[in-house]
Parts: C-alpha cells; structure tokens; sequence
C-alpha cells in the first residue's frame, strides 16, 4: 500500500472517531523512520468553534484511534508510532476554515504579489476575504497566508474564569493562619 493511499484509509478510520471527540481531522501524514513508521493525526476543532483544541479530547481521540488502528490492518504488519496532536497556534493560516478558527485572534497576512502584509484583528471571514478591526477588508486575491499573531493575556483566554464577588482585587492576608516565625533565621 503506498503512502498516500495508507494515509487515506488512516484518515477515513480516524475521522470519525475524532468527531466523537468534538475534532476534525486537519492531516495525516506516515514518514519511514527506520524500521518503523511514524503516523501523525493534526486534529483541530471544527471551523465554527473558538479558542484551542482541549487536550483532553485529543487524548481520548488518540486513545480511539490506537485502538481502532491495533484493530485493524490499515497499517499492514510494520510497527509503527502513532503521534496524535492538534496544529498549534503557530501553524500557517492557509484555507478558509484556517481563518474561520482564527476569528477574534490578532492575524498577520502574508501578502501575495502586489499587495501589502497587513495586521490586525480578524474579525470577519467572508467569501470575498476577511475583515480584520472590523472595517478593513483584505480580499483573498491580496492574501498568500497568514499566521496568528500570539498574545499573552489575549481576553479570550480569560473569558471561561468567573468573577469572583467578595473578591475586589487585594490578596487576602492569612498571616493569621501561620505560625509566628523568628526574624533571624538559623544558620548552621
């Protein structure tokens, strides 16, 4: 069975059992590596959700995937490595669904020909392009890709955290909880 074709099966059995887990599968790829192969799955959440692939569901895709793969005879009687991970947030933006998953993120195009790389917040993707701060509009003939532009403490990271009402911002002091211990600390 070639590469490619193995692949394919890998992919239709692995689909799926990713979608039982709320993921779609984004690539799979087999690379010889000795005597062994090396199988990796990129499973990613579909293009309508928002924010990063929940780690619990790409170990209990994987788990269902090994098992379907031990199972079966997809991948022939050669051992193999089963690697299964979702894309990253450094991974290029290069299809539509790419962008659609990167919605409320702060993007960077790569631009084609004649254009200009521009950088802002993608706001809206449409069948013309995207939007990016909500009113520029940069159309898919201007954009070879693009990649997420990474931000600590994006607000979207922070959105799930409830607010706390007796919590108004100070530490709490717990001193009163220790033991009282001496200035001077011994020294031997």
């Amino acid at each position: 069975m070639s590469a490619s074709s193995q692949s394919d099966a890998v992919r239709a059995l692995a689909e799926p059992l990713a979608a039982e887990s709320g993921l779609v599968v984004e690539s799979v790829t087999v690379t010889p590596a000795g005597k062994r192969r090396v199988l990796r799955v990129t499973v990613d959440l579909p293009e309508t959700e928002f924010g990063g692939v929940p780690m619990e569901a790409v170990a209990t895709a994987s788990q269902a995937i090994s098992a379907a793969l031990d199972a079966g005879a997809v991948m022939g009687g050669q051992p193999y490595v089963l690697e299964v991970s979702s894309p990253g947030a450094d991974r290029p933006l290069t299809e539509r669904r790419h962008w659609l998953r990167a919605r409320r993120r702060l993007v960077r195009t790569v631009a084609a020909a004649g254009a200009t790389a521009q950088t802002g917040r993608l706001t809206e993707v449409t069948e013309a392009g995207i939007v990016l701060d909500g009113e520029r509009e940069v159309p898919w003939e201007q954009i070879a890709g693009g990649r997420i532009e990474l931000e600590f403490g994006h607000p979207d990271d922070f959105a799930d955290l409830e607010d706390d009402d007796e919590d108004d911002g100070e530490l709490e002091d717990d001193d009163e909880d220790r033991p009282e211990e001496d200035e001077e600390e011994e020294r031997s």
